[in-house]
């Protein structure tokens, strides 16, 4: 092989090498911020044909609807929970300390951001509320295929606050 072959396969190497790394440093960095999507009967009973479960304490997203009657407030600290369901009839509960989003209420479509604490509990630090009744994701309009929207019932006093 003669000396410039050598240093064109030299500088070849160089790049390949230098590109290799570069990938796999951001595919490294990318693996904390992946969030997997689960549903409620995804996360208790598994995810895929293998029936994959996530681990304790990794991050994850839940997507469903809240329980009726299942929201708990504490009275001294802004710490919620709630139950999770979806088509598939698995409840699983989410704990969230923070300020909901206005539209958060029962029979409402969420998603929640956060780790697993055990098998069917989530420790969320964040909460998303849909913004109206047309839109949802992908995700969770798959998962809650079946299950009816509960539309929120206004009191008289409700109706008449809004209008001043």
């Amino acid at each position: 092989m003669n000396p410039r072959r050598k240093k064109r396969m030299a500088v070849l190497l160089v790049v390949v090498l230098g590109l290799s790394v570069m990938t796999g440093l951001v595919l490294y960095g990318l693996q904390q911020n992946i969030d997997l999507f689960y549903t409620p009967t995804e996360l208790v009973e598994g995810k895929g044909d293998d029936k994959i479960k996530p681990q304790v304490g990794e991050r994850l997203r839940i997507g469903g609807m809240v329980v009726p009657g299942s929201v708990s407030r504490d009275q001294e600290s802004l710490l919620v929970s709630f139950g999770l369901v979806d088509a598939g009839g698995e409840e699983v509960t989410v704990v969230f300390e923070g300020i909901l989003p206005d539209l958060f209420r029962e029979g409402q479509g969420i998603v929640a951001q956060g780790h697993l604490e055990d098998a069917r509990t989530i420790t969320a630090f964040e909460v998303l509320a849909k913004h109206d009744e047309e839109y949802m994701p992908p995700e969770v309009a798959e998962a809650l295929k079946g299950i009816e929207h509960v539309k929120p019932e206004y009191t008289p006093e409700q109706l008449e606050g809004s209008r001043s």
